[in-house]
């Protein structure tokens, strides 16, 4: 039992040298995530989807001359964006593509209290930043752009009390919305010093990680992270290759949404009118994390995961310790 124990301590130890706490920083504060961005080839089968059958409302649209309209209701070739409200500091947002071979995935935003400070960390730190300070957009929220080492794309952003959501708190919220919040986004990860930006810098917390199940089980495949003071997450799929440039990726990007029972929300899409319209198989199983999850595709083929927010058993998420990366040579 003794030598148990210590072989567990031994394990817990070399797995947390990656992990190895950072010095106290000056950064601020990293409180959840706000929104996913995908792009999409028609607008209007895209709004059928998300808002039909997952039945989320839009609460406002961005015209390509870059002027926020509440519930515009706009044609593809007037709108550069469109916010379907998940919660009042939640959405998934829409892009009309430029050219069908465009990748989906546009990028995710993660929410500050003070996005100059943060940009301002960033470069201290050695990572490119915008020149310019983190500026209000269309939606008068303060925000600036980058992407992490893998140039996965990702902006950082600060509400304000002019903001469109801050102005629309408690509307746009429809009771027949499938998810009342959006859980984590998947993202491809392959380089170590990924892992340095998300969590020795900026401060993420991983919580679980897992082996594939296909796989030799001496690496790591998936890793779950949350912000720093929130429990929103980041999904890690970890690749032993480098991966493709951005624009050919596809697999691991996917929106994940919450949900309390999953038998109760695939019956209710299934009750839906625009279920009808659904051409995949609509599955659910239960995942390596011991949770319930279904999957969907919208139209351009980016999956939408629901997750429930408890384990089926009732006990923990098994972990594993696998490294999330091969030694370095």
């Amino acid at each position: 039992m003794k030598k148990l124990a210590l072989g567990m301590i031994l394990a817990t130890t070399a797995a947390a040298v990656f992990w190895a706490a950072a010095p106290e920083v000056n950064r601020p504060r990293i409180v959840g995530l706000t929104h996913i961005a995908v792009r999409v080839h028609d607008l209007n089968t895209s709004r059928h989807f998300y808002g039909d059958l997952l039945g989320f409302q839009e609460a406002f649209s961005i015209d390509t001359k870059h002027a926020a309209v509440m519930q515009g209701g706009l044609a593809q070739d007037q709108v550069s964006a469109v916010y379907f409200k998940v919660n009042d500091r939640q959405y998934i947002v829409l892009i009309p593509e430029s050219k069908p071979e465009e990748q989906r995935f546009a990028d995710y935003a993660i929410e500050t209290d003070n996005a100059e400070a943060l940009r301002l960390y960033l470069k201290s730190q050695g990572y490119k930043v915008p020149g310019q300070p983190a500026g209000k957009g269309p939606t008068y929220d303060l925000a600036f752009h980058m992407a992490d080492p893998e140039d996965t794309a990702f902006e950082v952003m600060q509400y304000t009390p002019e903001s469109l959501s801050v102005q629309s708190v408690g509307k746009y919220v429809s009771d027949e919305r499938v998810s009342r919040r959006l859980l984590h986004v998947g993202i491809p990860v392959s380089k170590p010093e990924t892992g340095k930006l998300y969590v020795d810098t900026l401060g993420f917390r991983e919580f679980w990680r897992t082996t594939s199940p296909n796989g030799d089980g001496k690496l790591a495949s998936l890793s779950n992270l949350k912000v720093p003071a929130g429990d929103d997450y980041i999904e890690w799929h970890i690749s032993r290759n480098p991966l493709q440039p951005f624009g050919q990726r596809k697999g691991p990007y996917h929106i994940a949404l919450e949900v309390p029972d999953m038998a109760k929300a695939l019956a209710s899409l299934k009750a839906k009118p625009a279920f009808k319209d659904y051409k995949r198989e609509l599955e659910s199983h239960v995942g390596q994390n011991h949770k319930w999850q279904g999957n969907l595709y919208d139209p351009d083929g980016t999956r939408v995961e629901l997750m429930e927010d408890h384990t089926a058993d009732g006990l923990p998420s098994p972990m594993s310790w696998a490294p999330l990366f091969p030694p370095a040579k």
